[in-house]
């Protein structure tokens, strides 16, 4: 059975005492609708002795301002991880899926949140509709902006960034030289899937979602930088490739659909 990534939120998020976290209000947003508002300013709370200035938002900082981000981001569709008030790399992770979509700048040691995305937060823009008669329950993989996002019912569920195939050359495991790392752009379905860790002659995939054969799948990863690296698969965060596979449907002929769209940055 299918989860939603709201019953996933209540599940791992750090819920307060004072009533627990509420996400999408007013249900996930689809792309005629706008989001809804933003919670009161996250920079109104000072931020940490020895952190920065009040207003500016940093990984590896914490206090209520961070929580209000996290709470504003999960309401959105991305994720966080716990809401727990700390910047650590899941909610770094999800700032860059946000930055995105909504075309801020994303360069490498930029990972601030300060108020170009502090406004955007406030009034959002949805993520692109790639494929718009692929079905209300499908994933749409844009390589061009590093992000996936998956629907249900026409509506955004999940919103996660993504590093896709890096272009790049590598040693073929029987000897000699393979690539270029591509990921494949097309259509296709959500056809396997493996639980844990699985071993395959390039590497490690966490809990991986096949959708061409046994060679390209979605799956977690604890290293999905902002350039594309891997060897062809579609990344994403391990946080969120531990449910990922139970928000779809696994089937040959009746899977997910999994529409990829583009060329990754630098491919």
């Amino acid at each position: 059975m299918r989860r939603t990534i709201r019953q996933v939120m209540y599940a791992l998020a750090a819920v307060t005492a004072s009533g627990g976290l509420v996400l999408g209000q007013s249900g996930a947003a689809n792309a005629a609708q706008v989001h809804p508002a933003a919670p009161a300013a996250l920079s109104h709370a000072a931020a940490p002795a020895g952190g920065p200035a009040a207003g500016l938002l940093r990984p590896g900082t914490h206090g209520a301002a961070i929580r209000k981000m996290q709470l504003r981001l999960a309401q959105l569709h991305y994720f966080p991880g716990p809401v727990n008030g700390v910047f650590d790399a899941d909610t770094l992770e999800a700032v860059w899926a946000f930055k995105e979509v909504q075309g801020i700048q994303t360069v490498a040691g930029a990972d601030d949140v300060g108020i170009t995305m502090q406004r955007a937060l406030a009034r959002p823009r949805l993520p692109k509709v790639l494929v718009k008669d692929g079905g209300p329950w499908r994933v749409e993989v844009n390589l061009a902006s590093e992000v996936l996002v998956l629907y249900h019912a026409s509506k955004v569920e999940l919103i996660s960034h993504i590093s896709a195939g890096g272009g790049y050359y590598y040693p073929c495991p029987g000897g000699g030289t393979c690539g270029p790392a591509i990921t494949p752009d097309g259509d296709y379905r959500a056809h396997s899937f493996v639980p844990g860790w699985l071993t395959v002659p390039l590497g490690e995939m966490y809990n991986p979602v096949f959708f061409i054969g046994e060679a390209y799948a979605i799956h977690g990863e604890t290293l999905v930088p902002l350039q594309p690296v891997s060897h062809g698969c579609v990344r994403v965060p391990m946080d969120i490739g531990a449910f990922f596979h139970g928000l779809i449907r696994i089937s040959q002929a009746h899977g997910t659909p999994i529409y990829i769209v583009g060329h990754a940055p630098g491919t």
